[in-house]
């Protein structure tokens, strides 16, 4: 049976020994689904929404990657990390809802899938901000790890 690994034997908080795991490549990729509403979505030109804030996509994937760097600054008995990369792609599906997806990579003893939900999550929390005095029925439907390689065991979400 599995147990919670950021707990020790008397069940308080701890922070994971890395020191005798492998430095191995790695890779973890998130996304975040936002719903915006036609109010806010007619406004779309050129795969982009523009406020009086600047330009809503761009700013975000600027956003979601600062936080990626940020995590271990934000999430307590997360490892610090030094990313090798991190990408932030923003689209539209036919459903007219944001696809934000978050790429993280590093060279570590640990994963960086924290890096990657908090790069989607705060780039969705980017486009509320930016699009909220359009409308507040704005929905951040979902934030979801899609993908991890590298570490004990690798992961793929069928999307």
């Amino acid at each position: 049976m599995s147990q919670f690994t950021h707990l020790d034997q008397e069940g308080n908080p701890n922070m994971v020994n890395v020191g005798e795991k492998a430095v191995t490549r790695r890779m973890a990729r998130a996304r975040s689904v936002v719903v915006l509403g036609d109010e806010i979505m007619d406004q779309l030109e050129h795969e982009e929404l523009h406020t009086k804030k600047g330009p809503v996509f761009q700013t975000a994937i600027l956003a979601g990657i600062m936080a990626s760097k940020k995590t271990g600054e934000l999430i307590p008995l997360c490892h610090p990390l030094s990313l090798d990369n991190c990408d932030v792609e923003i689209h539209v599906n036919e459903a007219r809802e944001v696809i934000i997806d978050c790429t993280a990579r590093v060279t570590a003893k640990t994963g960086v899938e924290m890096e990657a939900l908090t790069g989607a999550t705060v780039a969705a929390l980017t486009v509320y901000d930016m699009c909220k005095a359009f409308s507040h029925d704005i929905l951040i439907k979902e934030t979801k790890l899609m993908e991890k390689q590298g570490g004990k065991r690798d992961f793929k979400r069928q999307e």
